[in-house]
């Protein structure tokens, strides 16, 4: 059985929380700079211009590509044959945390309750989604969200009647009502089925995939190209002031469901679409 020491979880995890608010991945990058070339848009493409050195002006400074450094979400797939020593592992992520955004000089944005909005200081406690997997190794996603995105989600229960249009429509209804404020270009995270909680976690989990990276599913491939055409037709464009490039990519993550049931929850993201993963 391998051992993995708290320390090296809350090492692991105030890295990755630096590492992701200041480096974007590389995919996406790579996306936003092809489309800059593409858009037709002369606005469109010299505002994907200044995303892509505002990206670059972070990497060489060390600091934040955004200044909403998000709510930290944490995934760590727990190997069934790894034993955790030297305290709690809940405790070591959020330590982990609270060092990352001390040390990285990152924007603290957590409140203690949701009506009393008092400021806990230190950006915790994190959003900890803990999975046992096969295996004897510890995976670790810390995956910051700001909120100017996050609150353009949406959640739908459909009934098993539903069309694959019907998705395609409310995809692209949740970006259309979103208009600028999420500052597009989006990334959206979409969950199809399980339940009314399970699918929004699948959304969630989607925009932690590479966008480079192909659905494994053709039939969800084609679906991912489907909906980021439609969002693109809207013509919103980057930032709101139109253009051909309103969403640079949609990821879905599908699960069994009950067959009373179709829930579909859309996760939006921002150009700033961060995540970070090691493994111990």
């Amino acid at each position: 059985m391998k051992e993995i020491h708290v320390s090296a979880i809350e090492d692991a995890v105030a890295r990755l929380c630096i590492d992701a608010n200041n480096i974007l991945p590389e995919d996406l990058a790579q996306c936003i700079r092809r489309c800059a070339e593409n858009e037709k848009n002369p606005r469109a493409a010299e505002i994907l211009e200044r995303l892509e050195d505002n990206r670059r002006a972070a990497l060489e400074m060390n600091i934040p590509v955004c200044q909403d450094t998000g709510m930290a979400v944490v995934f760590a797939d727990v190997g069934q044959d790894v034993r955790i020593t030297g305290g709690s592992f809940s405790q070591a992520v959020n330590r982990g945390v609270a060092r990352g955004y001390a040390d990285g000089y990152l924007r603290k944005s957590v409140v203690a309750d949701p009506l009393r909005r008092v400021n806990t200081g230190d950006n915790t406690p994190a959003i900890l989604y803990t999975q046992l997997v096969e295996g004897d190794a510890l995976e670790l996603h810390v995956c910051p969200k700001g909120f100017g995105s996050e609150n353009m989600s949406g959640i739908k229960m459909f009934t098993p009647a539903a069309s694959i249009q019907d998705i395609v429509d409310f995809a692209a209804e949740i970006v259309t009502r979103a208009g600028g404020n999420p500052c597009p270009p989006v990334v959206l995270g979409v969950g199809i089925g399980s339940s009314f909680e399970g699918c929004a976690l699948l959304a969630k989990k989607a925009l932690c995939q590479p966008i480079s990276m192909a659905n494994s599913d053709p039939f969800y491939a084609e679906l991912e190209e489907k909906i980021l055409r439609r969002v693109n037709e809207t013509g919103i464009g980057p930032q709101g002031f139109g253009g051909d490039t309103t969403a640079l990519a949609v990821k879905i993550l599908a699960a069994p469901t009950h067959i009373a049931g179709l829930p579909v929850a859309v996760n939006v993201g921002c150009h700033v679409t961060r995540h970070a993963h090691t493994r111990l």
